[in-house]
Parts: C-alpha cells; sequence; structure tokens
C-alpha cells in the first residue's frame, strides 16, 4: 500500500506542476495524456501479494505493466522537462507576447532576438564592429523571417561601405564603424529593432535605422505601411513635428532644428513616410531623424513623441 501511495503523490505532484505552469496546447494535451495514461495503468493492478506466490503467467503480466507505468511517468517527465524549457525561453521575451502565441504563425510567442552574426575587422587605423541581429522562432526558420533578410542587407550596405573605403586608402586612412543593436519595443503585435551605428572618419556621424516588424507577417512595417499609405495622417504627424520643433526652439534658444531658416530649401519640409520609428511604452508614435538631418550636428540624432490625439492607436 505504501508503493501504491507513493505513486499516486507523484501523479497528483505532477498534476500540480501541470496546472501552474502556461505551456502551450500541444505540450499540454501530451502532459495530460500521459498522467492519464500512467493513472489508468495503475488503478488497474490488484493489491500486490508477495510475488513468490503469483503463477508465472501473472507474475511477467504484472512486471509488464509496472515497465508500462514506469515509461509512462518517463515520459511525462520528459513533457514536464520540455514545458520548463519553453518557460526559460520565454523570460527573454515579452510577457505580453506569451499570451499572443496562438494568433501569431509566423515568429510565435516566444521568438527572440539575437545576434546572428558579428564583423569585425582591424586593419592599421581601420576598424569595425557591426554586430548583425536576427529574429529566431521556432514556428518559423529563420531564412523564411522576411524582416532578417532586411536586417542583413542593411548591415551589408554598412560592412561594404567600410570594406571599399578601406581598399581605397590603402588602410592608411582613419575609420571607424560601431554598430550596435538593441530592442526598444515589444508587444503581442510588433517587435522593434533598433540599429545604433556611428561612423568616424574626419568627422563622426551617428545614425539610427530602426525595424519594425509585424509578427504575424514576420514582415518589416514602414512608417507609411503603418499609417495605412494615408497622406493625411502622414501631413497631420508632420504637422506635429513642426510644432514640436518651434516650441522647443522658442523655450532654449541652445535648441536648432532646419525649420524656418534662412535657408529654406534645406528645411525640413515633412516626413516621407520611410523615416525610422517605434512605439514607447506608452504605445504612442516616436520618429527618430539621424544626425544632421533635420538639426545641426551637435543635436545628436533627434526624436519626436507624437500623441495619439495625431495617430490614435496604432500600435494596438
Amino acid at each position: 500500500m505504501k508503493t501504491n501511495n507513493t505513486r499516486q503523490d507523484i501523479l497528483n505532484s505532477l498534476k500540480d506542476q501541470y496546472q501552474n505552469i502556461p505551456v502551450p496546447e500541444e505540450a499540454k494535451a501530451r502532459l495530460l495524456e500521459g498522467i492519464h495514461q500512467a493513472k489508468a495503468e495503475m488503478e488497474g493492478q490488484s493489491e500486490p501479494a508477495a510475488e513468490n506466490t503469483l503463477h508465472p503467467d501473472s507474475l511477467i503480466l504484472r512486471q509488464t505493466r509496472k515497465a508500462k507505468v514506469r515509461m509512462m511517468l518517463k515520459r511525462t517527465g520528459a513533457a514536464a522537462a520540455a514545458a520548463v524549457a519553453v518557460i526559460t525561453i520565454l523570460a527573454n521575451s515579452s510577457p505580453t507576447v506569451a499570451m499572443a502565441m496562438e494568433n501569431i504563425p509566423v515568429i510565435g510567442a516566444i521568438a527572440q532576438v539575437v545576434t546572428f552574426r558579428t564583423y569585425q575587422s582591424q586593419e592599421g587605423r581601420f576598424q569595425a564592429n557591426v554586430e548583425i541581429p536576427e529574429i529566431s522562432s521556432p514556428d518559423e526558420s529563420s531564412e523564411n523571417i522576411a524582416a532578417n533578410q532586411d536586417i542583413e542587407a542593411y548591415a551589408s550596405q554598412l560592412i561594404e561601405q567600410y570594406e571599399a573605403e578601406l581598399k581605397a586608402s590603402s588602410g592608411e586612412g582613419n575609420y571607424s564603424l560601431e554598430s550596435t543593436w538593441d530592442v526598444v519595443f515589444e508587444n503581442d503585435k510588433y517587435v522593434s529593432i533598433r540599429i545604433r551605428t556611428t561612423q568616424i572618419m574626419a568627422s563622426g556621424a551617428e545614425s539610427v535605422k530602426i525595424f519594425n516588424v509585424d509578427k504575424k507577417t514576420g514582415e518589416t512595417v514602414s512608417l507609411k505601411k503603418l499609417l495605412n499609405n494615408d497622406s493625411g495622417l502622414l501631413t497631420a504627424v508632420s504637422d506635429n513635428i513642426k510644432e514640436q520643433m518651434r516650441a522647443q526652439m522658442a523655450a532654449d534658444e541652445s535648441v536648432v532644428y532646419f525649420l524656418d531658416s534662412e535657408i529654406p530649401d534645406s528645411d525640413f519640409t515633412g516626413l516621407t513616410g520611410e523615416e525610422s520609428y517605434y512605439f514607447n511604452q506608452e504605445g504612442q508614435l516616436v520618429i527618430v531623424f539621424d544626425e544632421y538631418q533635420v538639426a545641426p550636428g551637435y543635436m545628436g540624432a533627434v526624436e519626436f513623441t507624437i500623441p495619439e490625439s495625431v495617430t490614435g492607436k496604432l500600435a494596438e
């Protein structure tokens, strides 16, 4: 009787562990099946007499049943281990994402952004370090996620420019290329990968490129596409940025933007729809401009947060 109680305790413990762990439905089904089958095998056994009093055929049957129960429990334990592995991976993704697995067929709820490879070079006064991120998903091959190809193409452009400069100068000049990435925003619909690049020759230049990826399709979403190709909405966002520029310049004389200047041809006239953007933690649209794009170099890369009163709820 003590042996049966111990096994029953094991089964109950496994069920409790299952109920307290959020796992995919497929893993859930396998786990329950293992528990139910093992329990059924155990309940089919009668109270054991001394084994040396059993008929040989009965002894063989009992041993076979015991072996099957052990196999069921072993398989159930493997399923539980797989569930724990899933949760470990989820620790590197947004908690919100974990709730949306069934609605994300391409990238999946446990997608990770990792450094796919790093390009490094050191020749004379030329040096480069380019981290190239990649979206990794158990639901789809990385090669089939369109955004990964876009990211790779962008990194390749940086590397090709560096190598062209290196070849042209035979390594005698000065060139430093540093490109790193981070995930600046993530929810159940989008993941935004920001790539910061600094290039230093005679002077330095900072650029920011953000890849906003639709988790359902795996494709990069441009600003124009995000706004549904609505030229009126694009103009409204542009006008809001101009208002913010004027307000900042009025409040601080050290702040300068290329707007309402004595050189109108160089002034900011509006967005094209290809600018970098991301969402902040409140879900507001943030437009990002590279250094020198809309302001003098000392201003660096600048950002403008657009209120939802202008854009609506775009991140949802």
